[in-house]
């Protein structure tokens, strides 16, 4: 079974993933931002390395999720591949930095590749403003990011909130990422972390006995 973390740029997918890990001796799987060659050029010159690090990401996630099985265990993914798809690379090729050419060839490997991935059971979507996102960002202080504009983060939230809508996952949940802060504040991380465990255990008595 996969629990989907998901959110924005800055959210707190991460945080949220191994907290999660650790309060509940549960498997991650973690999206390794540091092995992409083509992140730094991309964040540098968008339209000349959309492709390449869009399509990286991509074939990265699809070896990691080929590699699961059915084996009755609990992963939690810090963002999952349809966030990859209909979120990130679908941002980039409206703003005309993916071709066409491109963009049905990205999508024809995704469409190849889905049958044979284990869907997740349930998603939990950090929702955060720009405000907060650009916070956290700047904190985190990873240069390549630092010059992301408010627009960019914007149209991606737009597009958070529409797959979420039109997802077909039907154990879906909304974490206020404004007003709780998991990161930083002791109280709201417990709140969090009580309230994912009791809806994740709610799907089924096996996953119950798993948790506690």
């Amino acid at each position: 079974m996969i629990v989907g973390i998901c959110g924005n740029i800055g959210a707190g997918k991460s945080s949220l993933t191994k907290l999660l890990v650790e309060n509940f001796s549960l498997r991650s799987i973690l999206e390794n931002y540091n092995e992409n060659p083509y992140l730094e050029d991309f964040y540098n010159s968008m339209k000349s390395w959309a492709f390449h690090s869009q399509l990286y990401f991509l074939v990265k996630k699809i070896e990691l999720m080929e590699k699961l099985n059915e084996d009755g265990l609990i992963y939690i993914q810090d963002r999952t591949i349809y966030e990859d798809v209909f979120i990130f690379a679908k941002n980039l090729f409206r703003m005309g930095f993916i071709t066409t050419r491109d963009w049905k060839l990205y999508f024809n490997v995704f469409n190849l590749s889905e049958r044979k991935i284990i869907r997740p059971s349930c998603i939990f979507y950090i929702k955060c403003s720009v405000d907060t996102l650009k916070k956290r960002i700047n904190k985190r202080g990873r240069n390549f990011e630092q010059n992301m504009s408010e627009k960019y983060l914007s149209d991606l939230n737009a597009l958070y909130d529409e797959w979420y809508r039109n997802s077909k996952i039907k154990n879906k949940w909304i974490i206020d990422g404004d007003n709780f802060d998991f990161i930083e504040n002791v109280s709201d991380r417990k709140k969090i972390i009580k309230d994912i465990s009791e809806n994740i255990a709610k799907m089924s008595f096996g996953i119950q006995s798993m948790l506690f």
